[in-house]
């Protein structure tokens, strides 16, 4: 008898875990030839750029539509109340369990009770192409509604093509403080499916989405496309281009369809106001990867600017030292220091972490794992000087 090989690589976003099923539909198989599916996220209030100012007129908005919650109208503790109790109603017993409505023998063999539930087909639409039905680019025009491409279940170099809760933080920090963003050139390095990038495109003025692997760069381009709806009218550009951390230098090869050209790559060093990255660090030899890019991109800025990282702290219990730990985020933390201790006479580096008291625009629960740091950069000498 053959040996059972299991695998131990496979990893599935709490996002997609607590997503409701009706949410997902497969519409096609990527050109890697896995199952690719599109997931509603609802943002919880109209996106709008405010300025400093505005934000003390929101107090005294209303909204029309239940469904959505205003951040000024609402403090976190009602929001976390409300995200609470649809996670409770929808997915959990009252042990916490998680539970799974059944049907009973009678009832599965009578065609009378066929509507018990919504009948799923999955079909797939396409394989590898650039394809969107026009049902599906119409749906996609719903407002405060993002739609986001995505697979499932995959191993740890594939993770970026799955939507992690990293991400929903990092775009309720840009809603709840777009005043800080507005009209800015943004960097966003692992950007994954684009989702943080797509809600800086509410304010920003240019931002590159950048990651590497051609059939990533593709699902990030597709969702960037069908959520034109979302930051259209802001007249902001969203330029999705490749960045490996792996490489000294930016990928400027024209036969590469998310190459740099000469006036990105100065825009880039000369305008970039700030940096983004959610929920990256999750291997050592890849977060010393980021942060050495991240270094090496600063160290050319000739303005200062301001890095925003979210992380989740994953608990992992391992043989080697026979108890609960961190160590990917005990790996970031301590990289983190070191760029903060860094003493090079060109930039200098202030860390803070950033608390998380502002309220929720998007669906997902916001973990006491979840957290967001800060980095301000500051040359010590122009660029023209070094």
């Amino acid at each position: 008898m053959d040996s059972i090989t299991f695998r131990s690589d496979i990893v599935l976003s709490d996002v997609h875990i607590y997503t409701p099923n009706s949410s997902h539909l497969m519409v096609r198989l990527n050109g890697d030839g896995q199952p690719v599916f599109v997931s509603k996220f609802k943002i919880l209030h109209t996106v709008n750029a405010y300025s400093k100012g505005d934000l003390e007129h929101l107090s005294n908005e209303k909204t029309r539509d239940d469904d959505l919650i205003s951040s000024a109208d609402v403090s976190e503790k009602k929001v976390d109340k409300r995200m609470e109790e649809t996670y409770t109603d929808i997915l959990l017993d009252d042990d916490g369990d998680l539970d799974v409505t059944r049907r009973s023998d009678g009832v599965l063999h009578s065609d009378e009770n066929d509507q018990w539930r919504e009948k799923v087909y999955p079909t797939i639409i396409s394989k590898g192409e650039e394809f969107f039905s026009e049902e599906y680019e119409e749906d996609c025009t719903i407002c405060n509604e993002i739609r986001i491409e995505h697979t499932m279940g995959t191993a740890l170099e594939d993770v970026g093509k799955q939507v992690w809760r990293g991400a929903f933080l990092l775009a309720d920090y840009i809603l709840n403080n777009s005043y800080l963003f507005r009209d800015c050139t943004v960097l966003e390095l692992g950007a994954g499916t684009g989702m943080t990038s797509i809600v800086m495109a509410t304010v920003a003025k240019t931002i590159y989405c950048t990651d590497v692997g051609e059939d990533l760069l593709n699902m990030c381009e597709r969702n960037i496309i069908a959520n034109k709806h979302i930051y259209g009218t802001t007249g902001s550009e969203i330029k999705v281009r490749e960045l490996d951390w792996l490489k000294s230098e930016l990928c400027i090869d024209t036969k590469n369809p998310y190459c740099w050209s000469e006036e990105e790559t100065a825009q880039l060093y000369d305008q970039t106001d700030v940096l983004l990255a959610a929920d990256v660090f999750y291997d050592d030899d890849l977060t010393d990867a980021f942060f050495q890019t991240i270094y090496r991109i600063l160290s050319n800025f000739r303005n200062p600017s301001t890095v925003y990282l979210s992380v989740e702290k994953r608990l992992n219990f391992t043989l080697r030292k026979m108890d609960v730990t961190c160590d990917a985020y005990d790996h970031f933390r301590f990289c983190l220091a070191e760029l903060e201790n860094l003493s090079d006479g060109k930039t200098k580096f202030a860390v803070e972490p950033v608390k998380l008291t502002f309220p929720q625009f998007l669906f997902y629960e916001r973990v006491e794992q979840l957290e967001l740091w800060k980095i301000i950069v500051e040359p010590l000498i122009s660029n023209t000087q070094q």
